[in-house]
């Protein structure tokens, strides 16, 4: 009997060991997309993030407290996963001293007991090397499972170094552009305001070099997206900024120089416009996301006259008519289904095609000027104004 239950925790005790590292090394270490269905490490974040989000919404709070809530998920599931490979390292060295022990027939501890709760507390000391001495094995391949597993908590301790100060780096270089967003495309950021702001000479230039950023910040998005999912669980410090939002907003503002304006920055639009849209796809594709039709048109014909409208007032000529209408119709089909699916997926509002009231931008107000005092104040003393462009 102890024999056959010596094999088993031993099989069992390697498997657990085997599959914890392998789930690290792609999540971690392995620098590319994993493709295979069958990614525990993936899966448990999914099944995760579903429970958050009901969990969320039967939460009867405002909804900045829920934003609050939703923000929560990304960095404490990573502790949580690093917990449970922590836990499953140290439950499958025990499975192997206990096997070791049920095989050899021998006395593996010193001044203890055999049971299994015995092997657990040798082998959670090994792991976090305590060498407190009070439980020690006692023969050589015991003595060997204790080496490894103190080198591996050696190694576990220099991959967290080295994992979390990188996707903390990730995620600052994802915002900063998301920040300066805020001054050229308004809060939260849509293209008519990203036209309107640049619509001289010098802004569209202006815009050229904006849209090359944006080119390097979508291929940077994903890359680092693909390789490290959670970072696309972090949210962005203002509930009316996300790297989504942001990305449908240069999407969007791509398309209308593509077919909707003349003399502006169309090549470099094209350029832009290829790379977000790979960006929002292959995400798609990472998080399960099918493209689907939103549950209402976010540019319906009266909002498109009134977008038309709007440009021309900033002293941009806007191409009109059914070509154009319909170009821009198979531009948005390419990308807004995938910006649907990845939407509804992370609780992400996406952005207007154009501002639907008059809003001042975040660096124009503060937590003070919201409570509406200051802000008449500083308005009566010549203060700031709300259309500062």
């Amino acid at each position: 009997m102890n024999v056959e239950l010596g094999i088993l925790a031993a099989l069992l005790g390697a498997a657990l060991i085997m599959v914890t590292l392998w789930e690290g090394f792609e999540t971690i270490i392995l620098p590319r997309r994993v493709t295979r269905e069958l990614h525990l490490s993936r899966l448990f974040f999914l099944l995760c993030w579903q429970i958050w989000k009901a969990t969320g919404r039967t939460l009867l709070v405002p909804r900045r407290i829920k934003e609050t809530w939703l923000s929560l998920f990304g960095p404490l599931f990573i502790l949580i996963m690093l917990f449970v490979w922590v836990s499953s390292l140290v439950f499958g060295f025990a499975l192997l001293h206990w096997a070791v022990a049920l095989l050899a027939g021998i006395k593996m501890t010193t001044g203890a007991g055999e049971s299994f709760l015995t092997f657990l507390y040798l082998s959670a000391t090994t792991f976090f090397t305590l060498g407190l001495g009070d439980v020690i094995p006692a023969n050589d391949l015991s003595r060997f499972f204790t080496a490894v597993e103190a080198g591996m908590g050696f190694g576990f301790l220099a991959l967290l170094i080295s994992y979390l100060p990188g996707l903390n780096q990730s995620f600052i270089r994802r915002e900063i552009n998301i920040v300066l967003l805020d001054a050229r495309a308004g809060s939260p950021p849509c293209a008519a305001e990203m036209l309107r702001r640049h619509s001289d000479a010098p802004g569209l230039e202006e815009l050229r070099v904006q849209l090359k950023e944006w080119e390097l910040w979508s291929a940077e998005l994903l890359e680092s997206h693909l390789t490290y999912p959670v970072l696309a669980y972090f949210r962005s410090q203002h509930d009316n900024g996300s790297w989504l939002g942001s990305l449908a907003a240069i999407l969007d503002t791509c398309a209308l120089l593509m077919v909707g304006l003349e003399g502006s920055c169309a090549r470099q639009a094209k350029m832009t416009f290829a790379i977000a849209r790979h960006t929002v796809v292959d995400l798609s594709f990472i998080f399960k996301r099918p493209p689907h039709r939103p549950t209402h048109d976010r540019l319906p014909p009266d909002t498109l006259a009134k977008l038309q409208n709007f440009l021309m007032a900033a002293g941009l000529e806007v191409n009109e008519g059914k070509a154009a209408e319909q170009k821009l119709a198979e531009l948005r089909q390419m990308y807004e289904p995938y910006l649907n699916g990845l939407a509804a997926y992370f609780r992400i509002n996406l952005p207007p095609w154009i501002a639907a009231e008059k809003t001042m931008d975040n660096w124009q107000v503060s937590a003070w000027e919201r409570q509406g005092d200051i802000f008449l104040k500083a308005g009566r003393t010549g203060g700031m104004k709300s259309d500062h462009w």
